[in-house]
């Protein structure tokens, strides 16, 4: 899920994401009707280098999806996606404000796999104001409080306005599959789990590394958070942690590369509905 330091940071950024109960061997099953459909991906960069995450699915990764199971009504207490909120982030290296990412979920549906996802619309710009990236996300919600993520209409922008529409993928189009990025009930473990699944485009995992503790943003201090740790072995040397407040959602995120560590803040919320 990475082109450019930028376009990295702003995806990983959507990846809203802590296990339920990591699942036995990393196989998500989600309902099981005989109108369901079950997809088997092998990813051989998962066998590769040596790995931060390791998901458990020793590189073969399945799941099953029944869209009767599924809703675009999203209301997980650390995901919740309400038509109509938003949230207003700062980029920043060091002190420096280098990008403004607004995420705006939007009164839209959209099917995939069968499954009716919200629209959740994405720009990062720079601090003058031109747009980096334009992108359309698709997130649903299964019948035991999961968020899942099915997919992203991307746009990035060269300096000179070319764009480029590398890294847009659709679960169930050409090899893709949907990953659970929020549990409905986050737990520690030392397994990781699959967030998404396009070989060679979009491979982010995750693992929750706490459930307790408290940040300070410029929108407010937040008491138990969620913490998780994301990654992907199409960029292995970059290593994000990600700080979620119920209620609200994704409050901060930190990123270590051989780029420089580079942070992401919260500093406007509004509440949909």
């Amino acid at each position: 899920m990475t082109q450019t330091a930028t376009r990295g940071r702003h995806r990983r950024l959507r990846r809203v994401a802590v296990p339920v109960a990591l699942l036995a061997g990393l196989a998500l099953s989600c309902g099981s009707s005989s109108d369901s459909s079950e997809t088997v991906a092998s990813s051989e960069s998962a066998g590769g280098a040596d790995q931060v995450i390791d998901p458990g699915d020793g590189g073969v990764y399945q799941v099953e999806i029944d869209p009767a199971d599924f809703t675009s009504v999203i209301d997980n207490p650390w995901s919740p996606m309400v038509p109509g909120t938003t949230w207003v982030y700062h980029a920043l290296v060091g002190d420096e404000t280098e990008e403004i990412i607004r995420v705006e979920v939007l009164d839209e549906t959209r099917t995939v796999m069968g499954v009716e996802t919200i629209v959740v619309h994405d720009v990062v710009s720079d601090t003058e104001g031109r747009i980096i990236e334009d992108t359309y996300d698709w997130f649903a919600q299964d019948g035991d409080g999961n968020v899942w993520y099915f997919g992203e209409d991307t746009t990035s922008y060269d300096e000179d306005g070319t764009p480029d529409e590398a890294g847009a993928w659709e679960a169930g189009v050409d090899g893709a599959l949907p990953g659970v990025v929020m549990w409905a009930d986050p737990q520690e473990g030392e397994s990781g789990y699959r967030q998404e699944y396009y070989a060679g485009e979009a491979e982010d995992m995750g693992q929750v590394i706490a459930t307790s503790g408290s940040v300070d943003v410029p929108t407010g201090v937040f008491d138990d958070v969620i913490v998780t740790r994301d990654w992907t072995p199409l960029e292995p040397d970059a290593v994000e942690e990600k700080t979620y407040a119920r209620g609200i959602g994704l409050v901060h995120e930190s990123s270590v590369s051989p780029d420089g560590d580079e942070a992401v803040v919260l500093v406007e919320h509004q509440p949909g509905g």
